[in-house]
Parts: structure tokens; C-alpha cells; sequence
């Protein structure tokens, strides 16, 4: 299943013909009053829903995908963990690169460990990118991005999977200089998901994907998810070793070498094999 939020906070499942809208499923949400969860109620409930939103689906009218503004298909993420250098290549291009690196000690993901974005910097594809500081180099890194579906706390990688709702795009956008990688990359709109939530069942081996970008049509990126360091369940273990996990985090699972820069008016598309792609305006 392909679960989409869309327009004003309505709920849609996706397929060849469009968005069919399910939103009237999100009744069967329990009640949330101060204090709210630390968790996305939607992930946390999207099990117990889905025969009702399977069901609505089916007698739903689809609507054109074009003529619907896309937000990011998780709500209220408690927190986002990213991991730094998870390619190889793209590791190998940080350290040449003086514009990537920016004097800043890159070390492989083992030693620089998983970082944190702010979740106020999350946006849909049809919201966009608005760019800051845009005197500084200013780059795209798509990824695979995971949203975790149950409570987890010190997970091994055998049973990683089980704790996964679904998967998604990730756009980690990042402003180049000598700050902290969760400063840089966390400005609003700079944590691109989308375009839409394929539940977990769509996607049998997060580590046999292709993953693509291009800017104004010319390919920018273009890797796959074998080459990554550690593995999808490998980075929730260790995600989970330092926090615990609720339904809705989000890990980022790193970026590909081709990083590059980006600037008002360019057009992004990113695509992972098995999601589906994003199209994705920069201002």
C-alpha cells in the first residue's frame, strides 16, 4: 500500500489511476489531549486501520496525482536520525571535495556515528525547498528514508525490519560550512519525505534498491542501496541502541556519491526503486 497525506491534512492511498481519499479512516484514531504522544498516531495505528482504509479505497473516485499538493506522509515525527558517509564513494568524494567538506574532519560512519535533524525542518514534495543562506553552497542527498511502525528500544539487526512501518524519499538537504551537521541540514524545509509512504510489505529487501536524482534533468545521482555501509536494520540497531524508537521516527539511511549543489528555480527529481519518484521545486 501506498499511503499519501495530501492537500488540507487528508489521507490518500496512491495507485496507477491516482489518489483515492480515505481521510474518513483517520476517525478510527484515538483521542489525543495534552499531554500528545511523542509518536505519529497515524504510523502508530496504520495496522488496525488498514482494512478500513483498504475499504474506503475501493469505493473512493480517484483523483489526478497532478492536481493534489503532496505533504510528507508522516505527521508529527518524534525525531529524525540521519547517518552521515553511509556510502563508500560519496565518503571517498567528502574528503576530496574542500566545498563538502569545508575543513570539517570527515570520518566513515562507524567513527562519526548517526546525527539528528530537526523535525520542524520536515516538508512534502509539493511544498518544496526554500533555500537559506544561499551565499553558501547549498546541496541536494537523496536517500532512503525508513519510518519506524512500532516502540523499540536496543533492537538487533535480525528482528530490524519487524520494527519498520514503511519506507519512503528522503531529501537531506544540508548548507555547506564549518558548523554542525545538525545546524546546517535543519533549516525548515531542508528534510524532504515523500512523496508518499509504501508500507513495508511493498518493499521485501530495503538493501536491493536503486536511488536516483536528477536537477533539471540531468542525472546527479545514481547509486543503490547495496553499496551502503551499514544496512537499513543495521542502522536501527544502532539508532536503537542510543534512543528508543516510536512509531513515526524517521532514519535517513545516507546519501550516494554526486552530491551537488542547488539553486532557486532548479527543479529536483528523486527516485527510489520500489517508492516511486518525487518532483521537488527549489526557491
Amino acid at each position: 500500500m501506498k499511503l499519501c497525506r495530501f492537500n488540507d491534512n487528508r489521507l490518500g492511498v496512491v495507485g496507477d489511476d491516482g489518489v483515492r481519499d480515505v481521510s474518513a479512516a483517520l476517525s478510527g484514531l484515538p483521542s489525543a489531549t495534552y499531554p500528545f504522544p511523542k509518536h505519529d498516531v497515524l504510523v502508530a495505528g496504520l495496522d488496525s486501520l488498514r482494512p478500513e482504509i483498504e475499504r474506503l479505497a475501493r469505493a473512493a473516485k480517484p483523483l489526478p496525482l497532478a492536481s493534489v499538493k503532496l505533504l510528507s506522509p508522516v505527521a508529527n515525527p518524534g525525531k529524525i536520525i540521519a547517518a552521515p558517509v553511509n556510502y563508500t564513494k560519496h565518503l571517498q568524494e567528502a574528503l576530496a571535495d574542500k566545498g563538502i567538506h569545508h575543513g570539517n574532519l570527515v570520518q566513515e560512519i562507524h567513527k562519526a556515528g548517526m546525527f539528528l535533524k530537526a523535525t520542524s525542518a520536515v516538508v512534502g514534495a509539493g511544498e518544496g525547498v526554500k533555500l537559506v543562506h544561499t551565499d553558501r553552497r547549498n546541496d541536494h542527498e537523496v536517500e532512503l528514508a525508513l519510518v519506524i511502525g512500532r516502540t523499540a528500544k536496543n533492537v538487533k539487526a535480525a528482528q530490524a525490519l519487524d520494527c519498520i512501518a514503511g519506507y519512503c524519499i528522503g531529501l537531506d538537504m544540508t548548507i555547506r560550512g564549518p558548523e554542525e551537521r545538525s545546524l546546517r541540514k535543519s533549516p525548515d524545509s531542508y528534510c524532504v519525505l515523500g512523496p508518499w509512504l509504501v508500507t513495508r510489505d511493498e518493499v521485501p529487501d530495503p538493501g536491493s534498491l536503486g536511488v536516483k536524482i536528477t536537477v533539471n534533468g540531468e542525472v546527479k545521482q545514481d547509486a543503490h542501496t547495496s553499496d551502503m555501509i551499514l544496512s537499513v536494520a543495521q542502522l536501527v540497531e544502532w539508532g536503537s541502541a542510543f534512543y528508543t524508537l516510536h512509531p513515526g521516527d524517521v532514519i535517513l539511511t545516507g546519501t550516494p556519491q554526486g552530491v551537488g549543489p542547488v539553486k532557486p528555480g532548479d527543479k529536483m527529481v528523486a527516485t527510489v526503486e520500489r517508492i516511486g519518484s518525487m518532483t521537488v521545486a527549489v526557491t
